[in-house]
């Protein structure tokens, strides 16, 4: 009888060790770290830096990191496979292009952001430009390559509207993506540059002399949403809502942006 008693007890030990290692695995596998890539529009990278410490800080597992650049050579690593959870795009054409090819729910996309365009030239200003009609008197702006920077698609768009685009396309020095146009101001290899009001927030080095009407160009939204083939789909839609939140909008309407609800 001692050697059943003894034999149950050995039992019940190895089933109590057994499930121990099962829930020790079971809460590993549950705290894995998670890392997300988001791809994301240059113009947003002050405002995205601040929410990634904030919610790394309240979310242990989860590492993020951001693939900065023009809308448009984002979009293009995607349609061509790159590895990304969402995509936070400075323009809608470029978004919705992911809808279309179904790379992109349109449920878990939205409008969330809106800038405006202005130029700005460095703090000397020695061509004394005070508007987007002395731009006829310098040498040259910096604008982004519309093919694949909306602002410089915008930054067209405005200048064509302005009937001014014929005066000053050859004084144009075209830029991977907004963040170069303000480099490329600061340190003075331009007279101006066309950048979102966002972008000339940042900087001490520049000051903004005109706003560009919002008819004279296409408006400027920033859509977010989560890639379907995303490896870490709950995680993204987490972080994705996370963006939409109270606290999130407070950071990015500190550096300049328009919420468009």
């Amino acid at each position: 009888m001692k050697k059943y008693y003894s034999l149950i007890a050995s039992l019940l030990l190895l089933i109590g060790i057994l499930a121990g290692c099962g829930s020790q695995e079971s809460n590993n596998k549950t705290n894995e770290p998670v890392e997300l890539t988001i791809s994301a529009a240059a113009s947003l990278q002050d405002s995205l830096e601040e929410l990634q410490k904030n919610y790394e800080n309240e979310h242990d597992n989860i590492k993020i990191t951001f693939n900065f650049g023009g809308s448009g050579a984002l979009q293009q690593q995607i349609l061509e496979g790159a590895p990304v959870d969402l995509f936070f795009s400075a323009a809608e054409d470029k978004f919705d292009e992911l809808v279309q090819k179904d790379l992109i729910d349109k449920k878990q996309g939205t409008d969330l952001l809106a800038n405006e365009l202005v130029l700005i030239v460095p703090k000397k200003n020695e061509k004394q430009i005070q508007s987007f009609e002395d731009l006829t008197k310098v040498g040259k702006i910096a604008v982004g390559t519309p093919e694949t920077v909306p602002a410089g698609k915008y930054g067209i768009e405005t200048l064509k509207n302005m009937s001014l685009w014929e005066n000053v396309e050859s004084k144009v020095v075209y830029t991977k993506d907004v963040r170069q146009v303000l480099t490329y101001t600061e340190t003075e290899n331009v007279d101006a540059g066309l950048v979102y009001k966002t972008d000339a927030l940042v900087s001490e080095k520049v000051n903004v002399v005109a706003i560009a009407k919002e008819d004279t160009h296409t408006p400027i939204i920033y859509p977010v949403g989560v890639i379907k083939d995303s490896k870490h789909a709950k995680e993204a839609e987490d972080f994705y809502h996370y963006l939409q939140s109270d606290q999130a909008m407070k950071v990015f309407k500190k550096y300049g942006f328009q919420g468009t609800h």
